[in-house]
């Protein structure tokens, strides 16, 4: 019936004349303004940047694989050390997070695309080319070697003389000028341009954590901005912002490097929230457990990221009475993740749980991500930090929070939304033996690195002394990453086998409860004409069952 529908809103500028599923060369995607196919290249290009940051972990590896090697130069070591941590990090992580946004936010919101599609397609661009124009820096006398954190004094001309640090700023700057960019087309397209019927208190999760994480993002970025401005003016003008010999200050580089780094820690971990909570409910076939407390606790996370930068810095000698207040904040974050742990836990709790990859995914996060997430509560103890902070543990918990935390999120909504965003079912075997290699190679890899660092191994070295223990760990660890990058080598096949002859994938495979399962896989350019009216957090499952649909079911008092 007529009336059971509402009109969805049309984007400020009208769509080309072209269909997502049709081949029209080369020229169609560099030119389109889609949201979805803008998002397909957001996950391309990070798919080719994880190639790219993977092969030079691996030569980091094996460097590391045996004391006193000589496989790199130590200037050679610190450039591809670099390297890795800037792409794994602004041109891996957060295009994919991007990516998903980009192609899912309107589709979950019953709208037709972005609020505005021209500034989607710029903000895809400036991303791209801040990562070309970063790896020029190869081509052009030498990358970058500071660190991905390229503290002063050693970002500084006196110490790198070459352009590497230059183009990190250059790159980084345009990326940034991207990110912000899509933050805001994010913000109109969630407030403005949902279908009428959705309120934000029946939003989807994904979207929320989509929501908090752009406000999160137009916080953060304008001081990582200001700090790479202030650099290049360094290098290029004598300006002595971070020279702490002509009167400037290396430690404020430090701070304004945290005070956006810490929040990109977690504006890189809560769109992963927002995955998370629409898969456990799914595959649990339950309805999420405590929707307004993973609300609450991702708002909190925002707010309190801005509350615990100097953790990052408490060997500097900034004093008791700041460590111990930056100490207790750190303490206090943990609170709001800790609730959303016990959200996805009660969720699965007397549900029906189907352990697709997804799901299985979902559940290895749960082990790993606590694992970095209390390795990272112990730095939060100010004496323990003093003793670890330039160790190896630093490492460790890095990478489980960013890859058994933010890449295990994003491996997870990967095969949870490819069946809609492709048309096609991946191979459900081969996908258990990409799951299974690559969650044993992580552990091989970042497990016993926390024994390293316990033992006192620095990082940011580029050889090590044969002492007890070192040797055979650093081995180890060598062997894990050889075989993630096997992984990952066999999700790339997976992947491009699916597309080429997977099997059609259904509308509805998982049956799902958002909206963007009501569309076919993949979508039409237009993707909605009508939308049935939402009238709660799972308004597809409403449509497929209304009799059981939430809204429908008597509340405590019987209403």
């Amino acid at each position: 019936m007529e009336e059971n529908y509402l009109q969805v809103p049309e984007p400020e500028q009208a769509l080309p004349d072209l269909s997502i599923s049709s081949s029209q060369g080369v020229l169609q995607w560099i030119s389109s303004v889609d949201h979805k196919q803008i998002g397909i290249m957001y996950l391309w290009l990070s798919v080719l940047f994880l190639v790219i940051g993977g092969l030079e972990v691996l030569v980091v590896r094996l460097q590391l694989a045996v004391p006193n090697n000589h496989l790199l130069s130590p200037e050679a070591y610190n450039q591809l050390f670099t390297m890795h941590g800037t792409t794994m990090i602004f041109f891996v992580l957060t295009p994919a997070i991007f990516g998903f946004a980009t192609y899912l936010l309107p589709l979950m919101i019953g709208a037709n695309d972005m609020a505005f599609p021209r500034l989607n397609a710029f903000s895809f661009w400036a991303t791209f080319f801040g990562g070309i124009l970063l790896y020029f820096s190869f081509l052009a006398g030498g990358a970058p070697d500071a660190g991905w954190f390229n503290y002063a004094p050693l970002n500084q001309y006196n110490y790198s003389s070459s352009p590497g640090i230059d183009y990190y700023c250059f790159g980084l700057l345009l990326s940034g000028i991207g990110t912000v960019s899509a933050s805001v087309n994010f913000v109109v397209t969630i407030l403005k341009f949902r279908i009428g019927s959705m309120s934000l208190k029946q939003m989807p999760l994904f979207v929320w954590m989509i929501l908090i994480n752009s406000f999160l993002v137009l916080a953060a970025f304008p001081s990582l901005n200001a700090a790479l401005i202030m650099l290049l003016l360094d290098r290029q003008l004598h300006a002595h912002f971070f020279s702490s010999a002509s009167g400037g200050s290396a430690i404020l580089w430090q701070h304004l490097f945290w005070l956006f780094g810490h929040p990109e820690v977690y504006i890189l971990i809560l769109p992963i929230f927002g995955i998370f909570s629409e898969v456990f409910p799914v595959y649990s076939r339950k309805p999420i457990f405590g929707y307004a407390f993973v609300i609450g606790s991702g708002v909190a996370i925002a707010l309190l990221a801005f509350g615990v930068w100097v953790h990052h810095m408490f060997a500097t000698g900034l004093g008791n009475t700041v460590n111990n207040f930056f100490a207790a904040s750190s303490l206090l974050i943990g609170v709001p993740t800790g609730v959303k742990i016990f959200n996805w836990l009660a969720t699965m709790y007397g549900g029906a749980i189907r352990f697709k990859v997804s799901m299985l995914f979902a559940i290895a996060f749960l082990v790993e991500f606590t694992i970095g997430g209390l390795s990272g509560v112990s730095f939060a103890i100010v004496p323990i930090d003093w003793q670890l902070t330039d160790t190896y543990y630093v490492v460790a918990h890095l990478h489980y929070v960013f890859i058994g935390g933010s890449l295990f999120g994003l491996f997870s909504g990967l095969f949870y939304w490819f069946p809609k965003i492709s048309g096609k079912m991946l191979d459900e075997q081969l996908s258990r033996w990409f799951f299974w290699l690559f969650v044993a190679g992580f552990n091989l890899t970042f497990l016993v690195q926390h024994a390293l660092g316990a033992m006192g191994m620095p990082r940011r070295v580029y050889t090590y002394p044969n002492l007890p223990g070192w040797a055979i760990l650093n081995l180890i660890s060598t062997v894990g990453g050889f075989l993630m990058a096997i992984a990952v080598g066999l999700l790339i096949y997976i992947i491009v086998k699916g597309i080429r002859s997977g099997d059609k994938a259904a509308a509805d495979p998982w049956d799902a409860n958002t909206l963007e399962w009501m569309t076919s896989s993949p979508p039409e350019l237009k993707n909605f004409d009508r939308v049935m009216p939402v009238k709660s957090t799972r308004p597809y499952r409403d449509y497929k069952r209304p009799e059981d649909a939430d809204w429908k079911k008597p509340n405590k008092y019987g209403k």
